[in-house]
């Protein structure tokens, strides 16, 4: 249950550098919706990585520094994909979220969140058999 609850709290960080950065690309810059979401996952994903290694997932390293980040950008990239559809299907239909594509971020991270919470604690983050 405490790495349920911290992997939410992680999780909402990584919402707020997600949405801010994505919603500030495209109102400040007037940047592409898709592409900008690109970049603000990966930095999102980086620091949601950062919080779930020092908080979450605490002793459970078994790979150096890169090597874990690869592992978690890749898991959690199946709930990029979960999110990332979601959130497309609705920048593209309708205006609001073309104009407020931090809100379809929002919808999206729903749709992400089971599959990254089990990828990182079944996968990354296990517990090894001694």
């Amino acid at each position: 249950m405490r790495q349920i609850l911290l992997f939410c709290v992680g999780g909402f960080i990584g919402f707020f550098i997600d949405a801010g950065l994505v919603q500030w690309l495209v109102s400040a810059f007037a940047a592409n919706p898709y592409a900008s979401r690109m970049l603000s996952f990966l930095t999102a994903a980086t620091g949601t990585w950062l919080f779930n290694r020092r908080y979450t997932f605490k002793g459970l390293r078994h790979y150096r520094r890169f090597g874990e980040w690869s592992r978690y950008m890749f898991a959690m990239s199946g709930g990029f994909l979960v999110n990332f559809a979601i959130y497309s299907a609705l920048v593209y239909h309708h205006a609001v979220f073309q104009r407020l594509p931090a809100l379809a971020v929002a919808i999206g991270s729903l749709g992400g969140f089971v599959v990254n919470f089990s990828a990182s604690r079944f996968w990354i983050y296990r517990q090894r058999k001694p």
